[in-house]
């Protein structure tokens, strides 16, 4: 996954496809902890940003449809910098 963007479309594409019975309720849980965890990781690294009173640029958060501005990139562990 590039982005969150990335990743939400791919969870809609999981939802149709479990909801059509492509994929096993199991499959479809699994994919949808492992983008909790991918969520979750990107959440800790804006609250600890937001503790140092930081706003660096998250790319993984970025749509890739914005205008990029600020200072460079942050790496994060879904897509180093």
């Amino acid at each position: 996954m590039k982005n969150c963007d990335e990743l939400r479309t791919e969870l809609a594409l999981t939802f149709e496809k479990l909801k059509a019975g492509e994929i096993k309720p199991g499959e479809a849980a699994e994919l949808a902890n492992l983008a909790g965890k991918m969520i979750g990781s990107a959440k800790v690294q804006v609250e600890y940003y937001a503790l140092r009173k930081e706003q660096p640029r998250i790319e993984w958060l970025e749509s890739p449809n914005v205008e990029l501005r600020g200072g460079p990139a942050v790496s994060s562990p879904e897509r180093p910098a």
